[in-house]
């Protein structure tokens, strides 16, 4: 047991220290440029691609500070906003698939996952299923009623007052990663020494097979499903290099937790906004699956139909002889 808490410590820390060099400098970068013109001025830049997707220009406001900060910032918008029960669905869904969008792509790329891969996915899967929610959903036009009305935040004004608020919001957020990536390295390399890992690895194969990945994705994919893709990584990069997950398999295990991470947070959220949010569930679950498989099934076709021709070019190359 010893030996367990001080490899999964060692795990913990090691784990922080990688994360935490993407998430401090970003959350102190994205913490001023929120009392900068910056922030105003992408707003402002996708405003008229609102009217496409069904929203007012307002909207703009929250589904950018989502993608900038987090989803407490979006909400916080939201809340001060006249909306309708429609539009606050579309930002939740689209919120659901691309939020945190620098610090979790910072993740991905440690992962060995591919830029372009990150940004397709999540962007592509949030302004697609705004555009069909909206062409699809013709009801929601009442004004949202919210549960709670947020409390104002105190202008910051001054560069040293920003940096100050930047410094102590990045802080935080690698402080609160390491109160939850050490104990949770730590009850995973109990898990392992105890071979219970195993046991729950067996239990969730099947479905994790069936989404096209090898049984040592499995303990990746649920962590993802109930941390968060954040913290999911913190073990994905453990998988990667202990259990031998291979690259195709890391990157169907982020495009699935990319459209359904954190399921219990990310839904139980969006309650006080007055929104269905068993729909807003099963839409991240259909649209996690049914996209990781067809993802898999292609890369299974590229790779057969590249071991063919590369039995193929010998055997034609022998015949010319």
């Amino acid at each position: 047991m010893i030996s367990s808490l001080k490899k999964g410590s060692l795990v913990g820390l090691q784990t922080t220290w990688t994360l935490g060099k993407i998430i401090f400098p970003v959350t102190l970068l994205v913490s001023i440029l929120q009392h900068t013109p910056v922030l105003p001025w992408v707003i402002k830049a996708i405003t008229p691609l609102m009217a496409l997707l069904g929203l007012s220009g307002d909207a703009a406001i929250p589904i950018v500070l989502g993608n900038f900060l987090n989803l407490y910032a979006a909400i916080g918008a939201i809340l001060s906003l006249d909306l309708t029960v429609k539009e606050v669905f579309i930002i939740a869904v689209m919120l659901s698939f691309s939020h945190n969008l620098f610090i979790e792509t910072g993740v991905a790329l440690k992962v060995g996952v591919k830029l372009w891969v990150v940004l397709v996915v999540r962007l592509g899967l949030a302004f697609l299923s705004a555009a069909v929610i909206n062409l699809v959903w013709h009801g929601g036009s009442e004004l949202a009623q919210y549960g709670f009305i947020p409390a104002k935040e105190e202008q910051v004004a001054g560069w040293t007052a920003m940096i100050l608020e930047g410094l102590e919001k990045a802080g935080m957020g690698v402080l609160q990663l390491a109160m939850i990536v050490i104990p949770l390295m730590i009850g995973i390399q109990i898990l392992k020494d105890l071979k219970w890992l195993d046991v729950i690895s067996r239990l969730i194969s099947p479905a994790v097979r069936a989404l096209g990945m090898k049984e040592n994705a499995s303990l990746t994919v649920a962590t993802g499903l109930l941390i968060g893709l954040a913290m999911g990584a913190g073990v994905m990069i453990q998988a990667v290099k202990e259990d031998g997950v291979s690259k195709k398999d890391a990157t169907l295990a982020f495009i699935f937790l990319v459209a359904c991470h954190a399921v219990i947070e990310d839904t139980l959220i969006f309650i006080p906004l007055g929104i269905p949010v068993v729909p807003l569930l099963l839409i991240r679950i259909c649209v996690a699956v049914l996209l990781t498989v067809a993802v898999a099934f292609i890369w299974n076709r590229t790779e057969l139909a590249q071991r063919k021709g590369a039995v193929y070019e010998p055997q034609n190359r022998h015949r010319s002889i």
